[in-house]
């Protein structure tokens, strides 16, 4: 995997906006797009036992969303999910399923303004493979 993300600003905004949906609850979904751009979010429920603490797509939604992704004629580029509560890096969890090496991992944390006042890194990327986990440049265009 490269060492940056390629993603259109209008994605990123619409996966901030479920994430701040229900900031009980982690939202995620898949990214898609093509030529390595992510152009299009696709929104899960979350069927995570601790929707709190976890995320898991269900199988039926996975399958059903990924016809949706092949039927566009785009390929599987990102998934993504939120940390309601803690820092938006991948927990230990996060890493242990990782089952998409290929794909970015993007996590988002709904918190806007970090303690010392300044802006909060929002959404970030990581490649995740072999139990590692590393931050990825994003490109947003």
């Amino acid at each position: 995997m490269p060492s940056a993300i390629r993603v259109r600003n209008e994605i990123l905004d619409a996966i901030c906006s479920h994430a701040q949906h229900d900031t009980t609850r982690e939202c995620c979904g898949l990214l898609a797009g093509s030529g390595g751009i992510i152009t299009r979010a696709f929104p899960a429920a979350n069927a995570a036992k601790n929707p709190a603490t976890a995320y898991e797509i269900a199988p039926q939604e996975l399958f059903r969303l990924m016809h949706e992704i092949r039927a566009a004629r785009l390929e599987l580029l990102g998934i993504y999910h939120s940390h309601p509560k803690g820092e938006n890096e991948p927990s230990p969890t996060d890493i242990a399923r990782a089952f998409y090496p290929d794909a970015a991992y993007f996590i988002i944390s709904p918190r806007a303004v970090s303690m010392s006042g300044g802006a909060a890194q929002p959404v970030r990327a990581f490649s995740i493979r072999d139990g590692r986990a590393t931050e990825l440049k994003m490109e947003v265009l």
